[in-house]
């Protein structure tokens, strides 16, 4: 299946070089680009790209401004941030709001023709160095003397458990192992918890379980 990706970024070059890598790849097909936030919408709405590979750092529209008004009118179509900002409060913020991923500019074309298959694919992405910074902003921010929500009372034991392991960014089969559960068993698992706490991917997950004390 091809993969429909649209580019919003105001640097030319950057989209050209964009575009030609992903060009390459067998599966993704670029089927637009825009140069600020604005154009990025009308395009969107005229095309139904399945990924949206998004910058923060633009003129008019901001970045975060563009990803919620996408978030809000295209549930279906996944936003990826792709940045050279490397603040912990813009990450926090790009997740909370719905992106699918927050990836760096220096990434390399092979990572990002992984994360991309894997946005695609329903799971959501970091780059790993932004990773720790992650936690540590939004744990800085956690009340842990709340009471568990409401929605966190729903989950079973497995399933807490299952957040545990999403907060360390651990992936499915790398949960089944600790776990020595089946890869499809745990893949249920976290369907579940996504459904139970109104969430839609396990980057939003693991900053729910930060920000009210629940991942130690």
């Amino acid at each position: 299946m091809t993969i429909r990706i649209l580019l919003i970024d105001d640097h030319n070059l950057f989209r050209s070089g964009l575009r030609l890598l992903l060009q390459k790849q067998v599966h993704h097909e670029v089927v637009g680009e825009a140069a600020d936030g604005g154009e990025g919408l009308k395009l969107t709405r005229k095309l139904k790209p399945d990924i949206v590979l998004l910058d923060l750092n633009m003129p008019g529209l901001s970045g975060l401004d563009t990803l919620r008004l996408l978030v809000n009118e295209f549930p279906d179509v996944k936003v990826v941030i792709l940045t050279v900002s490397e603040e912990s409060d813009e990450l926090a913020q790009a997740l909370r709001d719905g992106a699918r991923g927050y990836l760096l500019k220096n990434i390399e074309s092979s990572d990002l023709a992984a994360a991309i298959e894997q946005v695609f694919s329903g799971q959501s992405v970091v780059s790993p160095a932004m990773t720790a910074k992650l936690v540590d902003c939004v744990r800085e921010g956690s009340s842990r003397q709340a009471p568990l929500p409401p929605d966190y009372e729903k989950l079973t034991v497995r399933e807490r458990e299952i957040v545990r392991y999403l907060v360390q960014g651990k992936s499915n089969k790398e949960i089944a192992q600790c776990l020595n559960l089946a890869d499809s068993t745990v893949k249920i698992h976290v369907q579940n918890v996504l459904k139970k706490l109104g969430l839609n991917s396990r980057v939003q997950v693991a900053v729910y379980a930060v920000e009210r004390g629940l991942a130690e």
